[in-house]
């Protein structure tokens, strides 16, 4: 019968000196690689001012179609660096992770009127983001 070494047992590191990531964490990951460049795509299509997009009036979040290519950009952006981060293992990850998918949550709620096939599924995949990073924690700290 054999033991396994404590190295294996105890620490979030490998003994390589590498980092491991989580089975939840790994999912965030991998999430938000894909919800980072789907902002990108629609930061660049609102730059570009296509016609993609319902124009409506009265609307209380109404900014320009270029003002909102400019915040899906930089928050897709944010997304991706957030996502890297989290798969290489590195501690800011995670952070990172919560509060772009959080920022990026609002902004696309907050974008529904403009193009809701749209705004409404990255939503649901910011929330997936988000338990994941926030799952993952809770159960590690018992």
């Amino acid at each position: 019968m054999t033991v396994a070494s404590d190295k294996t047992r105890h620490g979030p590191r490998e003994p390589g000196g590498g980092h491991t990531v989580d089975s939840a964490s790994l999912a965030a990951g991998i999430m938000l690689m894909l919800s980072g460049p789907l902002s990108i795509l629609m930061g660049a299509a609102g730059i570009a001012n296509d016609g993609l997009f319902a124009t409506s009036t009265g609307y209380a979040y109404n900014f320009g179609l270029t003002s909102w290519g400019i915040i899906h950009l930089v928050i897709g952006i944010v997304l991706v660096v957030a996502g890297f981060g989290l798969l290489a293992g590195m501690s800011w990850g995670r952070g990172l992770g919560v509060v772009a998918a959080g920022v990026s949550l609002i902004t696309q709620f907050m974008f529904v009127p403009y193009y809701p096939a749209w705004a409404i599924p990255v939503m649901a995949l910011d929330l997936l983001i988000l338990f994941a990073l926030t799952r993952s924690h809770i159960e590690r700290a018992r």
